[in-house]
C-alpha cells in the first residue's frame, strides 16, 4: 500500500520533480570561469522575463484544454496584436490606455469568432482555429503591408506614449515587469478556476460534455467566453512582445502555440480535457524556459529547442495517459 501511494506520489509530482532536476543539472553544467551563469541573478531575470510571454498565452490555452478543446490561433494573434497596437499608437496617435484597451478587445473579437464557429456551426476547434490561425496572419501583414512596425518613444506624432515602455522595463532594475504581470494574472485566473462556478463548468465540460448538458449547463456560453479570454490573454502576450523587441510585427509569435501547448501538457494539464491548473502550467512554462536558456548557454543550435520540446509534449501525454491506466 506504501508503494503505491509513494508510486502515486511521484507521478502526482512528477513535473515538480522535473523542474528540481532540470535547475540541479543547468546549475552544474553552466559554470565557466568559476561563474556559473545559470545561476547568475541577471540570466535567472531573463529566464522569468522569456517565460512570461509564453506563460500568459498558456494560460488562456490551459482553459482551453481543459474544455477539451485547443486554440492554434494564438500564435497569429500575438502577430495581428503586436502590428495591431503600433499601428494604432505610431500611425493612428492613440494613447497608451486606448491603445491597449482596442488591442485587447480586437483580441476577445477574434477569440469570439473563434468561440462562435465552434459552437454555432459545430465545427471542431482545430479545424476553426487551424483556419482562424491563417486569418489573423493575413490580417496582420495586410495591416502592416508585410513589414514590422518600429517603436520609438515620444510625444511627438509618429512615436509611442512612453507609457508602453513600462512594458519592457525591471523593476529596481532587476525583476521584469512582464514577469509582475504574468504571476499576477496566473494567481487571478487560477483563482477563477478553483473557486468560481464558471472554473467548475470548465472541468465538467471537459470531463463528459454531455452529461453537462443535460445537467443544466450553458456549454457554447462558457466555450466561448473560455476562447475569448484566451484570445485577449494572447493579446496581452503580444503586446508585451512589441514592448520587448521594440517593434509590432506580422511575422511574430510564430509556433507560440506549440509552446503554450508544451507548457499547459507538461504541466499536468489533460489534452483530452477536464484536468489541469494554473500553477502546473506555471512550472511546465518555467522547465521550458529553463531548458531554451541552458540550451543557448551552452551555444546548442535554437532549432533543437523545437525538437526537445516537440518530444516533452510526447513524454508528458504519455505519463498522462499512464495516470489514466493505472
Amino acid at each position: 500500500m506504501d508503494k503505491n501511494k509513494t508510486k502515486a506520489f511521484i507521478k502526482q509530482m512528477q513535473s515538480v520533480i522535473a523542474l528540481i532536476i532540470i535547475f540541479v543539472v543547468a546549475s552544474f553544467i553552466c559554470v565557466k570561469d568559476g561563474r556559473n551563469r545559470f545561476l547568475d541573478i541577471r540570466n535567472m531575470m531573463n529566464v522569468l522575463r522569456a517565460v512570461s510571454e509564453n506563460g500568459i498565452i498558456a494560460i488562456g490555452m490551459t482553459m482551453i484544454l481543459i474544455l477539451g478543446d485547443i486554440d492554434l490561433s494564438v500564435g497569429s494573434v500575438v502577430g495581428l496584436i503586436s502590428t495591431g497596437c503600433a499601428y494604432l499608437m505610431v500611425h493612428s496617435g492613440l494613447g497608451f490606455v486606448p491603445a491597449v484597451v482596442s488591442s485587447i478587445l480586437i483580441g476577445g473579437a477574434f477569440g469570439f469568432f473563434n468561440g462562435m464557429c465552434i459552437t454555432k456551426l459545430h465545427l471542431q476547434a482545430f479545424i476553426v482555429t487551424l483556419a482562424t490561425m491563417n486569418i489573423a496572419r493575413g490580417i496582420a501583414r495586410f495591416w502592416a503591408n508585410g513589414i514590422g512596425i518600429p517603436l520609438a518613444y515620444g510625444n511627438e506624432p509618429g512615436m509611442a506614449p512612453p507609457a508602453f515602455e513600462v512594458l519592457q522595463m525591471r523593476l529596481g532594475g532587476v525583476v521584469p515587469v512582464p514577469a509582475i504581470i504574468f504571476i499576477v494574472l496566473l494567481l487571478f485566473f487560477q483563482l477563477i478556476l478553483s473557486k468560481t462556478s464558471f472554473g467548475r463548468q470548465l472541468y465538467a465540460i471537459g470531463g463528459n460534455r454531455q452529461a453537462s448538458y443535460l445537467a443544466g449547463i450553458n456549454v457554447d456560453r462558457i466555450k466561448v467566453t473560455a476562447f475569448v479570454l484566451c484570445s485577449m490573454l494572447a493579446s496581452v502576450a503580444a503586446m508585451i512582445h512589441a514592448a520587448q523587441i521594440s517593434q509590432g510585427g506580422p511575422n511574430e509569435g510564430i509556433g507560440y502555440e506549440l509552446n503554450a501547448v508544451a507548457a499547459c501538457a507538461i504541466g499536468g494539464t489533460s489534452l483530452a480535457g477536464g484536468k489541469g491548473t494554473m500553477i502546473g502550467t506555471l512550472i511546465g512554462a518555467i522547465i521550458l524556459g529553463m531548458l531554451d536558456n541552458v540550451l543557448g548557454l551552452k551555444g546548442i543550435n535554437s532549432n533543437l529547442q523545437l525538437v526537445v520540446k516537440g518530444f516533452l509534449i510526447i513524454i508528458a501525454v504519455f505519463l498522462q495517459a499512464d495516470k489514466v491506466k493505472n
